[in-house]
């Protein structure tokens, strides 16, 4: 790891706004770099998302730890995550909770990223393929859900994460009601004025409240 290029992005993620201490070790114990390609090597502990396979992209640090932030995770969780990528994301929530489920429907990026997360010595992620919109049945209710929607391809941009789906969840779940759709909506709106750097993205949610399953287009399930 480059710890001296680590310490810079830590440093400049507190200057974004981010202040859980336990979101920032996690950012510093995942060495991005085993999770970018090699020509991008250099650039992997900068606060940008870079392209990997499948017109995809890891995601930008900023955006990973305010999602995590957000989410609140704490270590007794399960987690629930639609769209794997690089693995990334998975890896510093693994840092954070109890176990993680994650969902990707690109079988060689799920698999990637399982061999890798083994390799750094992360086990309690566990990995399946598909696409995300029934969420995981078999492990319903989570007590947080982390779901992403990227643009395709190296010039899309930043990731733009969003709050699970309102619909009735198929794994578990309940379709909140007003109290808790308003809840949603000031959310979205407190991250998104804590986060002005982090791109266009939603609060992720508390899966209990908003259910394992959303539906979606397939062009949203990606990490």
């Amino acid at each position: 790891m480059n710890v001296p290029a680590m310490q810079r992005l830590i440093a400049e993620l507190r200057q974004s706004g981010i202040s859980d201490e336990n979101v920032l070790g996690a950012i510093g114990a995942v060495d991005r770099e085993r999770f970018v390609s090699a020509p991008f090597a250099e650039r992997a502990w900068d606060n940008t998302a870079l392209p990997i396979a499948f017109g995809q992209t890891i995601s930008q640090p900023l955006v990973v730890a305010a999602m995590t932030e957000a989410l609140r995770v704490g270590p007794r969780m399960k987690v629930l995550e639609i769209g794997t990528g690089s693995g990334y994301q998975a890896a510093v929530l693994a840092k954070l909770a109890r176990r993680v489920y994650s969902v990707e429907r690109f079988k060689p990026l799920s698999k990637e990223g399982e061999r890798l997360l083994i390799d750094l010595g992360i086990f309690n992620v566990v990995f399946d393929v598909g696409d995300g919109s029934k969420g995981w049945p078999g492990q319903a209710p989570f007590d947080r859900i982390n779901r992403h929607r990227r643009g395709r391809g190296a010039a899309a941009g930043p990731d733009r994460p969003v709050e699970p789906g309102r619909h009735p969840d198929r794994a578990g779940g309940a379709r909140p009601h007003g109290a808790g759709r308003r809840a949603h909506r000031q959310e979205r709106e407190r991250v998104a004025a804590r986060y002005p750097d982090a791109g266009a993205f939603r609060a992720p949610g508390d899966g209990r409240l908003a259910g394992a399953g959303a539906r979606l287009s397939p062009g949203q399930i990606s990490a």
